[in-house]
């Protein structure tokens, strides 16, 4: 009687290399679902927000306004538009004049100066008399739900904000795709799941095509 152990067939040797594709999809959508988790339900209450602009939820336009001074020999009228220290201006706004956000504007003519900032659901402009350095100020405040949606759009957000939206989304495509990939490996459910999609594609084409005016 032999004792010579029995060799692996060729399917079950094979077998192991063939799951490692599903192992890493699955573990892509799992990862990815957690890590896009908060994307998921921000960019959800947003798109909800965004479409239903009278949702305020109390939030009400907040205007604001004001008056002071600089030195005037940081703006005088002999001082080159090359020469003029913006970034002074700028940080002497944001530390005594509740100046946010990002300077979208930035103005010179011979008597006066204009400084635009702009943020999420706020904006104030400072303009500077040149031969005095008095300026006066003005803008409003919308509240967080203004907020949040300016976020969603990416509105006066600056890079660092854009480039946060932009690997959600890669966050986002990865989750449905890995999603979508996993089906394939599931026999039992293939077939009814490549069908849910595919009439989820339809009805969504659909109502694009008989919703829009």
């Amino acid at each position: 009687m032999s004792t010579e152990p029995a060799l692996p067939s060729r399917e079950s040797a094979e077998a192991p290399k063939a799951r490692w594709l599903p192992a890493l999809v699955r573990w892509i959508h799992i990862y990815a679902s957690l890590a896009g988790l908060f994307a998921i339900l921000f960019f959800s209450v947003t798109g909800l927000t965004l479409n239903h602009p009278d949702w305020t939820l109390g939030q009400r336009r907040v205007k604001s306004e004001g008056r002071g001074n600089v030195d005037a020999s940081w703006v005088a009228p002999s001082v080159a538009e090359d020469k003029l220290d913006r970034l002074r201006l700028v940080e002497h706004f944001r530390a005594t004049a509740g100046a946010r956000g990002l300077l979208e504007d930035f103005r010179v003519d011979d008597a006066e100066l204009t400084l635009s900032f702009q943020a999420p659901a706020s904006s104030l402009e400072f303009v500077i008399d040149r031969a005095t350095g008095a300026f006066r100020f003005a803008g409003h405040s919308e509240g967080w739900v203004a907020w949040i949606n300016d976020l969603h759009k990416g509105r006066h957000t600056g890079r660092a904000w854009a480039l946060l939206i932009d690997v959600s989304a890669v966050v986002l495509v990865l989750v449905s795709v890995s999603g979508l990939a996993l089906l394939l490996y599931l026999r039992r459910r293939r077939f009814s799941g490549l069908l849910t999609t595919a009439a989820g594609v339809l009805a969504f084409g659909l109502l694009v095509r008989w919703l829009l005016p």
